[in-house]
């Protein structure tokens, strides 16, 4: 059998107060008509990453509404993992195709999940493309399949994304974060339901300046100096080493502020460790560039405290799927500059709730802009974390999930 995650209860009626009493009363509406549905969600790992950080809440939440519900890991050594990185990276436009070899390594372990899923779902939820030929392979183990994608497909390397493209057919639905994402051949299969954070989670939840800066204190921040950081992971499409460059330019004409580049070690992402060190390096030792993750007792509220800190907050992508880690910080009231790329011109209006760049340079300059303004970094703040309230918290994210299970007839 595949491996069962475990999530903490979670209740509905407790998010009233956020998202209104209507959002709520519509939920439970919709689900008394799916109650008792088997829903399960394949995903690759349960931590690190966005799509265990939208399951932990999701699954609990589609329990709490009468839906039966698992979440479920897939079996993979670091040999699949290498490979789905690779096709990770080139679904997202990097011109290296994964080998034969790796092709043959990924269908096998496909196979080797497939024979180990259990029968009898309503819906099976596979989410990205590790485990994507599963439904290829034992269609017959669920009512109702849905292909889940997290990822930026607007620029795709085409020789993978035709090679991906087949065990992508036999899905009935197929649920990206925007149109842009949508691969051609999806034949109206496609639904676009963008991502949501947990506004109760210990990571969002709110909290004390105080408390903040006592945690930022602990890992070697001043507290009294201003601070640019960065939460995402150490990869190259999230730029760690272009926001260090960003820092150098701030720095040149503020010389007492400070950097934190905070981020997750996952299980699916062997190039995590390379990249960490390459950022390292980048950063040569300078004692104002903090580089901090998982195993340096970064946790949930310790990524809090940073962003409820910081003064400002960045995400520097040059690809982003849709950018929770940019949902999180705006909903801290932040002022936010992130990539204008993939799902965060979604999330910002440029100028009213953040700022987008395009390069290291204008990354420098807002981040100036704001720190030499801090009315304008309130006002940025507060219009980021209305939008957010409106239209990126997770009982929005349960509502489109419902109104998906209805449409294909779960």
């Amino acid at each position: 059998m595949l491996q069962p995650v475990a999530v903490a209860q979670k209740h509905l009626s407790d998010y009233a107060s956020i998202v209104g009493r209507p959002l709520v009363e519509e939920i439970r509406e919709r689900a008394e008509r799916l109650k008792g549905k088997r829903i399960l969600h394949l995903s690759a790992t349960a931590f690190g990453g966005g799509v265990a950080e939208i399951l932990y809440t999701l699954v609990p939440l589609m329990a709490d509404v009468g839906l039966d519900v698992e979440w479920q890991v897939i079996y993979g050594r670091e040999e699949f993992f290498n490979a789905t990185k690779v096709m990770h990276n080139a679904l997202q436009g990097n011109p290296q195709d994964l080998t034969e070899d790796q092709w043959d390594i990924w269908f096998r372990y496909n196979e080797i999940n497939a024979r180990e899923l259990s029968e009898g779902w309503d819906v099976c939820i596979v989410h990205d493309p590790q485990p994507a030929a599963v439904c290829s392979l034992v269609e017959h183990k669920s009512r109702r399949w849905v292909w889940r994608c997290h990822i930026d497909l607007s620029t795709p390397n085409q020789f993978t994304l035709e090679r991906l493209i087949p065990y992508l057919d036999p899905y009935p639905a197929a649920v990206f974060h925007t149109e842009q994402y949508v691969p051609s051949g999806m034949d109206g299969r496609a639904h676009i339901v963008p991502p949501a954070i947990d506004p109760l989670a210990p990571k969002n939840m709110a909290f004390s300046p105080e408390d903040a800066v006592y945690i930022c204190g602990q890992f070697g921040i001043d507290v009294d100096r201003p601070l640019l950081c960065q939460v995402s992971r150490f990869d190259p499409w999230k730029d760690p080493l272009g926001v260090i460059d960003a820092y150098r330019l701030v720095k040149e004409e503020m010389p007492d502020v400070q950097l934190a580049l905070v981020g997750s070690m996952a299980t699916d992402d062997p190039e995590g460790w390379d990249y960490f060190n390459a950022t390292v390096a980048h950063a040569d030792g300078d004692p104002d560039i903090h580089i901090l993750n998982n195993l340096n007792n970064v946790g949930a509220i310790e990524v809090n405290a940073f962003q409820s800190h910081c003064d400002v907050v960045i995400q520097k992508s040059t690809r982003e799927g849709f950018g929770l880690t940019v949902t999180e910080a705006i909903w801290k009231g932040r002022p936010f500059i992130g990539g204008n790329v993939g799902g965060i011109p979604l999330q910002i209006a440029d100028g009213e709730s953040g700022f987008l760049v395009s390069s290291v340079e204008e990354c420098a300059e807002r981040s100036l802009e704001v720190l030499r303004d801090p009315g304008l970094g309130k006002r940025l703040g507060r219009a980021g974390k209305e939008s957010v309230r409106q239209r990126f918290l997770t009982p929005r994210l349960l509502r489109d999930w419902l109104v998906l299970f209805e449409q294909i007839g779960a």
